[in-house]
Order: structure tokens, then sequence, then C-alpha cells
């Protein structure tokens, strides 16, 4: 278990953007994405029950406090990251617990619930991540907090589709009422105005995150986030191109090409320059 091949073998938003930061940084933000990709794994596998994906995580939640007779080695990189940077194992603990939200058919009433799990899976690993990345101003932690939920949301939206074959709708069932688009429709994937506002409503919720986020980096941790800048650039032109598309995520993987981002990283780079002489 390899965390350098996991992370290659993902072609991630989130791993192409790690190229912005140094060797030491790279390699240890690599572990840390590693383990987030082997436990989202666990629970996504369509092979194996509810009872063995929970046995496996219960594993992982050991191992990331002590060591154990024929751990994998990624476990022993992971708890080597404790000793260089404020990464503790209740932080990488939440983040099981948002996996685990994953087990079995996933619904939720509110979006407050919804927010519970985008903060487990996305802003808890945000958390993560700044610790490794390295930062000055505490409030680059709001900052992780409110980026994440942007992400996550973008996600959602981005796997309606797909996330349907997995007995997974994280649309709130509040949003769906709301706008008068039953879940029939959805597990239908029925596109219509309805299901259009619904997306609407819940992308401008994907914007909000964007936008505190943005407005709380740091000025003194531009720099240090430069690869989080870079997964918001990506995330966020992603959500533009469904919004402008009308949302056609039953019929279509929306993705950005390869030029896409690495003409989104070329421009965080420049923008970090330009700032820099300013």
């Amino acid at each position: 278990m390899n965390a350098a091949k996991i992370t290659r073998d993902s072609k991630s938003n989130l791993a192409l953007a790690f190229i912005a930061l140094g060797r030491e940084r790279r390699n240890d933000i690599t572990v840390f994405y590693a383990f987030c990709r082997v436990v989202d794994d666990i629970a996504d596998s369509s092979e194996t029950s509810i009872e063995e994906k929970a046995g496996a995580l219960t594993a992982w939640r050991k191992w990331i406090r002590e060591g154990a007779p024929h751990e994998p080695a990624l476990a022993r990189d992971v708890r080597g990251l404790y000793a260089k940077y404020a990464i503790t194992p209740p932080m990488l603990e939440e983040i099981i617990d948002g996996v685990e939200m994953d087990l079995g058919s996933v619904r939720y009433q509110t979006f407050e619930e919804l927010r519970l799990y985008c903060y487990r899976v996305a802003s808890a690993v945000g958390l993560v991540s700044i610790e490794i990345f390295g930062y000055r101003n505490p409030v680059c932690r709001d900052y992780a907090i409110q980026l994440g939920l942007a992400l996550q949301m973008t996600n959602i939206i981005r796997d309606v589709g797909k996330d349907l074959t997995n007995q997974r709708i994280y649309l709130p069932q509040e949003d769906l009422t709301r706008f008068d688009y039953p879940e029939t429709d959805l597990s239908g994937r029925k596109h219509n105005q309805a299901f259009v506002r619904l997306m609407e409503f819940e992308a401008s919720r994907a914007e909000d995150f964007f936008a505190r986020a943005a407005a709380l980096l740091p000025r003194e941790d531009r720099r240090s986030m430069i690869a989080a800048e870079i997964m918001a650039s990506v995330y966020h032109a992603l959500l533009s191109r469904m919004k402008t598309d009308g949302f056609q995520v039953f019929d279509k993987e929306y993705r950005l090409s390869k030029i896409e981002k690495n003409g989104r990283i070329a421009g965080q780079l420049l923008r970090l320059c330009l700032n820099a002489r300013s």
C-alpha cells in the first residue's frame, strides 16, 4: 500500500494541487491523502458487506493510534505525521466518522445534517491539510472549514446521478420538498425545471462557501495555501460549468481537461507572484 501510488492512481484534483508544494510537504500530504483515499474506498467498495466495511474502518481507528502486527505500511507513515505537525489521531478519526456515514443507504432530512457530513469528509480533511501546508494566522482554520464545505457541495452536485446508483441521496429532503421535486423524480433521473431550480439553490450554497473562504484567507498565508487555492479554482470552474450547462448531471460526467487544470495551476501561481510584488 504505497502512498504515492495510491495518490497517483486516484487522478484527483486534490492530488493535482500538490505540485505546488515543496518536496517534504508534498511527500507528507501524499501520505495523508492516501489515508483519506483508502478509508473512502472502504466505504465505496461494492465487494464487501456493511459489517466488513465497519470492521475495516475500526482497524484503521486502531492503526492511526498505535502500531499493530500486520498493519499496512501506510499506517506507520500516517502516525509519523504526528511528530512533525499539529496533527492528532482525533483529527483523523473525524474523517473516519464521516466515511462511516456513507455505509448503507444515505438520506439527510436537513441541510444542518448534511453540513455535519460535509464537515467530516471535507472540512476535517482541510484542517489536517493546512497543518502540513503550514500557516501563520489561525483564521486559516476557518478558511479551511469554509473551503471544505464549498468543495464537498460541488462534489455532491456533480455526483447526483452516480450517487443514486449506490443508494445515496445527499440532497436534503427539505430541499426536495421546497422545490417540489420528490425523491421518486430524483430516482427516475427526471431533469425538469424543478430539478434545475433545486440545483441552482444548492450551487448558490456552494458559491456562498467559496466566497466565505476567499474572504477569510489571510494575506500572509496566501503562499502556504497555494495548493488549497488551486483546488478552489478547479472546483469553482467545475461548478460554473455545471451551472452554465443546466446541470446535466444525470447524463454527463463533468470534469476539467488536463490543459484546463494546468491553466488553473498556472493562473494561481501567477496570481501569487503578482500579489507578492504588490
